[in-house]
């Protein structure tokens, strides 16, 4: 298996990412709020998305980006919201989400990983905010301070 294969591999597999990884692997994504360091607590964010999504399915969509030491790897993570994702109680509804994984590699294995993906549509799917281009999304950037402008 290739460090990819492995690295899409651990995310449905508990402990998977102490065979792909460094001990010291630092990831990053936009559901971490600071880096995580270490196998450990990167399964233990991966845990927490299993148990959110208990169908979760993640698959490379194209081929491996990959030389001189950095490696990227687009992916799509498919699930249904069925468990707990952090605050957010279960939608159950269904989840489809297009990403990559930029990857530092040394000696071989991961040493660190940053997560890519648009938060805002994962959001929408799960009926958190407003479809893009509506009202809703219009008002909701001038709450935020970039004014009100027509759908």
């Amino acid at each position: 298996m290739s460090v990819a294969e492995d690295w899409l591999a651990a995310w449905a597999t508990e402990g998977g990412f102490a065979e792909c990884c460094t001990a010291d692997v630092s990831y990053e994504d936009p559901l971490t709020t600071v880096p995580l360091t270490g196998a450990a607590q990167l399964d233990g964010h991966a845990a927490q998305l299993r148990r959110a999504l208990p169908d979760l399915a993640i698959a490379r969509t194209a081929p491996v980006l990959d030389g001189d030491g950095h490696g990227c790897i687009p992916w799509k993570l498919t699930g249904t919201q069925d468990g707990e994702l952090g605050p957010l109680p279960p939608t159950e509804k269904r989840l489809e989400l297009h990403g990559l994984h930029y990857l530092e590699l040394r000696d071989g294995r991961i040493s660190r990983a940053r997560g890519f993906f648009d938060l805002y549509e994962g959001a929408m799917q799960l009926g958190l905010l407003p479809q893009r281009g509506g009202l809703g999304e219009a008002a909701l950037l001038m709450l935020r301070g970039f004014g009100l402008t027509r759908p």
